[in-house]
Parts: structure tokens; sequence; C-alpha cells
């Protein structure tokens, strides 16, 4: 019965992409897994999202949960030389509190080999081929202030009866009966860009193409804009509100990874405006910067009108389960904090927090990390805790890619849906 029941747990975690450990509060994510639900002609190539981690191989002890000796002497250096100050005393006794949580779930990892065995095959799933991977990435910050009044193509496969007068002719692809495509030449910045088929869509901009999944779509601009989403009436407002600022970070900007912006910008963000009449679950990435932690409890949340619910972690590990890096690395760790918080349905109305799903607090997300920044997909985790409508009305703000059945909205929301990311599927 064990073995069936390992069995059924590693198929569904083929389809679905993620896996919860028994008698555990962990979960691992493959998010490339999960992102292919939501494609029908194209795959997410492994190979690429999983790049970084594909370079080098180590054993899961190779990459200590503890402090190694040296580690711990270069820390006594520092903490001879400078104290620690209030701040990080803070900071510590989070890691502290968290630190048996991440352990365990680091364990169960471990311990389960089909999941372990499954990791292997990532690198070999997929490829990127030479000619989808040709091509720079383009910089749509530097788009957006150079050519404002830049123009999408948007080729979209629409039944007979729905098409436009002028489709596209059908060299490209084996098309199903019934089926044509149609292309609209829409304005690319400032402007709801929708795929609201079944199919996949492909973003034409300049030279470069870029995958849009399934009932999606995205609204592309600078935040003077955002206010632009606010629906007209609450009951058209959002459900699932994500948000992964971009956080002032040395690293990002000394790597030029992509533009932070000073945490008062954040401030301006209209949670409240876009939250549906029965509630919004928030969802907001933050590192371990314990002056972010302060000024999301302090001021950011209190601003937005959001009440605190939980906290989830992600656990970054490589593909063969071993951790990125030392668990107590005082500058580096290998995890991030999700912020969890509900912004009641009417603006003044507190009343229905008491009707939101208590959401089970310290839940730890392993998975592989993709490109610098790049979150896992862990949309489906939170779903049950989503108040109000179901299926939810989904938004990410600071988005750089594009989920089915989401609207996606920052200046680079196309970033991770250039081609070079995918590869064609051999069936169409």
């Amino acid at each position: 019965m064990e073995g069936e029941h390992k069995l059924q747990k590693l198929s569904s975690f083929y389809e679905s992409g993620i896996y919860s450990f028994d008698d555990s509060n962990a979960v691992f994510v493959d998010s490339v897994r999960v992102l292919n639900r939501f494609y029908h002609r194209f795959s997410v190539s492994s190979s690429v999202y999983y790049s970084r981690f594909f370079k080098t191989q180590t054993t899961p002890n190779a990459v200590s949960s503890t402090v190694t000796p040296s580690l711990r002497k270069r820390k006594r250096k520092r903490r001879e030389s400078r104290p620690l100050n209030e701040r990080e005393l803070i900071a510590l006794q989070r890691h502290q509190e968290a630190r048996p949580l991440l352990l365990a779930a680091h364990k169960c990892l471990l311990k389960s080999t089909e999941v372990l065995n499954a990791l292997k095959t990532l690198k070999s799933e997929s490829s990127c081929s030479t000619k989808e991977c040709d091509g720079g990435q383009r910089s749509f910050v530097d788009l957006g202030h150079v050519a404002p009044q830049l123009e999408v193509t948007l080729s979209l496969r629409v039944s007979d009866n729905d098409a436009d007068p002028h489709p596209l002719p059908k060299d490209l692809d084996d098309l199903p009966s019934g089926q044509c495509c149609v292309e609209k030449v829409l304005r690319a910045f400032n402007n709801l860009v929708a795929n609201d088929t079944l199919d996949d869509a492909v973003a034409q901009i300049l030279s470069n193409s870029y995958i849009m999944p399934r009932e999606s779509c995205f609204y592309m601009s600078d935040l003077g804009q955002i206010r632009n989403l606010i629906p007209a009436h609450a009951d058209s407002g959002f459900n699932l509100i994500m948000v992964d600022p971009p956080w002032e970070n040395a690293s990002a900007h000394q790597k030029s990874r992509y533009q932070t912006l000073p945490n008062r910008y954040f401030l301006s963000l209209p949670i409240k405006q876009l939250t549906h009449a029965g509630g919004a679950l928030v969802a907001l990435w933050v590192t371990n910067r314990e002056k972010l932690r302060c000024f999301i409890e302090a001021e950011l949340f209190p601003t937005w009108g959001v009440s605190y619910a939980a906290t989830f972690y992600w656990l970054k590990v490589k593909e063969n389960g071993s951790l990125i890096c030392d668990l107590d690395l005082f500058h580096h760790r290998p995890y991030e904090c999700l912020i969890l918080g509900y912004s009641p349905g009417k603006v003044n109305n507190t009343d229905n927090l008491s009707e939101f799903k208590p959401v089970k607090n310290d839940r730890v997300i392993m998975s592989i990390p993709g490109d610098y920044s790049r979150k896992p997909q862990i949309a489906d985790l939170l779903l049950e805790h989503v108040p109000g409508l179901k299926p939810p009305r989904c938004i990410e703000l600071f988005a750089r890619e594009i989920l089915a059945g989401w609207v996606a909205w920052g200046n680079e929301p196309l970033y991770f849906q250039d081609s070079k990311h995918f590869v064609k599927k051999m069936v169409q």
C-alpha cells in the first residue's frame, strides 16, 4: 500500500508539478511542470529555466545545513570586530525561529528518493533549439521611453466563426479543422493586451516573439499608469493580488538585473481599489532584510489596509536536493519569505475580515530557482485561501512573466515570455 501511495503521489507530481510531503507542512514545486500546464503548442525549456544549477554536480551532503568551521571562524571574526546592531539581532531571531521549520522540510526532501530521482531528469527533458534561443533580450524599460507608441502584433488561434475577416496564412502551423489564425495590432505600452482564447498566442514586438498562455493579458507601463487597471466596479476587482516589488537591492543594481525603487513608491500601489468586493488575498514577496520586514509591518500593510495572515518560506535547493548555500549565512540565506495578508472587500469596512479562511502559518515551499529574482509558481498553493469568486480574478504586480488566467502588470511583463525560454512541441 505504501508503494502504491508513493506511485500515486509521484504521478500527481509529474502532472501538477507539486509534491506534498506526508505529515509535513512542506511541498516541493517544479515550476516548469506547473507552467507547462498553461501551454498547448509550446513548452517551457527546463534547461533554460534551471540553467544556473545545471553547471555543477554535487552530492546532497556537499552543502551542509549547518555552519561549517571556516564559516564559523569568519562569523566570529566579524562579530568580534562589530557587535550586531538592534535590527540585525531581530533578523537573527527571525532566522532562529524559522530554522527548525526549514531543516525539517529539507530533511523531508532528502529522504524522498522518488522526488530526487525525478529531479535528475530535469536537464534532459527539454532543450533550447538554436532557432528559439537566437536574439538578444529587449529592454522594455528603455523602449517605453524611446518608443512609447510601439505596437505589438498578436497572433491568435480562433474558431472560424469568431475569426477576423483577414486571417493569417496557414503556412507555419497545421491548424485543426475549424480553426484559423488571426492577428491584431495593438499598442504595446499603456494598453491591456489580452489573449482571450483557450490556446497559446504569439506576440511579436520588433524582431522578437513572446509566448502568451491561454486566457491571459498584460498591461505594460510604469508605476504612474497602474491606476488605469482599477476596475469601475468593485465586483470586477481581484481576489488574489501577487506583488513582487523591485526592492532596493545592491546586488541587483550592481549586476544591472532590473531597476529597483525606493520603498516609499510601493505605498502608492492602489491595493484597496484593486480588491474585489468580496475581499482579496495579498501575497507579497520579500527578502530577508530586516529593514524591509519592519517597513511592511509598520507602514506598507497599514497603508494598503491589509491585515497580516501568515508567512510562507521559499527554500532554494539544487537539482540534487542540496541547499544552494549554507542555511546560516548571515547576509545570503538560501530562502525568501512570502508574506500573506487579507484586503477587505469594501473600503473602510473590516467586518468581513473575520470571514476569511485562516492560513496555516510557516509553510515551506522548496524549489530549484530559475533566473535571477524569478519566483516559483505557487499560485495553486494559495487558491484555497482566496476569498470570493471561484475561480478567482488574479493579478500580479511588477510581473516579469504571464500566467494563464492572470493579469500581469509591470514595465517588463514579457521578460520571461521571450520565445528563447520555450521550445515548440512536436505535436500541434
